[in-house]
């Protein structure tokens, strides 16, 4: 989700207008959305140390990736294997692709500057409203097969370490890898792949019930919780919904995570923090056999490491994410 900010619905003078999350959306009475932060969508490109290309993955329903990979490996055959990250972008599942500016520079850099020998295959997933969810859940889950089943596209084949398959994800992304990490648990994947780990950077995850420092008073309207319903309009329980809150009766056993390592991600002044703290917890008092990490950023709020990506924080960031997935 894009940093947090306060709730407007419009007045009833305007009616165009359906749902206004100010710096965020805008819905029109005729259906139409108005996404208020995208960045513009790129090609992929060879820059400096840096490769990408783009893929489909299913026309029916339309998946697509971008793929990254360091130049020096493409003309290699025969080059060690490298971890394959299969990443899902943050947007609150409305916004945001693995086309735009801001995600194309964000891997450019990570790759190049923490020196990662690492293939990443960045899912564009189809969007709510106009998709509601839980489409983009499936959307992931099929994303992870095909690569778990590639056997044609010539980075993946020659480069990619299937023994060394990795989810991450920021934001709502994060929440993506969450529940994609816990059907991998509970279904095989192709050829016998399994998920080593996942990072969650800043996790989107709710309940109705606040927590930490979380307002008691106008929960309701708070800009998290107005997302939801954007996206999930029927979900069932709400902010009860398992796929929202992991911890919800309904929800799967966060022992069953189907990965054998993960780092939560969090940043000090970030509305979502208490939130991961709680995930983190959560996960390491349920019985999960694995290894479990908690990484917090100062001084940074949500999804810095994406909207400024050359800080000293953002580049510390990606420095551990990528020992993580490394080592």
């Amino acid at each position: 989700m894009a940093a947090m900010v306060s709730i407007s619905v419009a007045k009833a003078d305007d009616e165009e207008v359906t749902i206004h999350i100010p710096n965020l959306v805008k819905v029109f009475k005729d259906g139409s959305i108005e996404r208020l932060q995208n960045s513009p969508l790129v090609p992929p490109s060879t820059l400096g140390s840096v490769s990408s290309k783009d893929v489909v993955i299913s026309n029916n329903p339309s998946i697509s990736a971008r793929l990254y990979l360091p130049t020096k490996l493409i003309h290699h055959h025969d080059a060690h294997k490298v971890p394959i990250l299969v990443y899902f972008h943050g947007g609150a599942f409305f916004f945001e692709s693995a086309f735009n500016e801001r995600h194309h520079n964000y891997f450019n850099l990570f790759l190049s500057k923490a020196e990662a020998d690492i293939l990443v295959v960045s899912v564009d997933y189809r969007l709510a409203p106009e998709i509601p969810l839980p489409a983009a859940y499936h959307d992931c889950w099929q994303a992870l097969k095909w690569v778990a089943s590639n056997d044609y596209d010539p980075w993946i084949l020659n480069h990619g370490d299937f023994q060394r398959v990795f989810l991450g994800g920021d934001s709502a992304g994060a929440n993506l890898v969450h529940n994609v990490a816990l059907r991998a648990g509970a279904e095989a994947l192709p050829n016998g792949v399994k998920v080593l780990g996942a990072f969650l950077s800043q996790p989107y995850f709710l309940s109705t019930k606040p927590i930490g420092s979380e307002a008691v008073e106008g929960h309701e309207e708070s800009p998290p919780y107005v997302v939801w319903g954007l996206v999930y309009p029927n979900a069932p329980g709400g902010l009860d919904n398992p796929l929202i809150n992991p911890l919800a009766p309904e929800a799967p056993s966060l022992a069953t995570l189907g990965c054998s390592k993960i780092i939560v991600c969090v940043a000090e002044k970030d509305s979502l923090r208490d939130r991961g703290v709680w995930y983190y917890q959560a996960v390491k008092n349920s019985g999960w056999h694995g290894h479990l990490e908690l990484y917090e950023a100062e001084h940074e709020d949500h999804v810095f490491n994406i909207h400024t990506p050359e800080s000293e924080n953002a580049l510390k960031l990606m420095k551990r994410l990528a020992h993580f997935i490394l080592h």
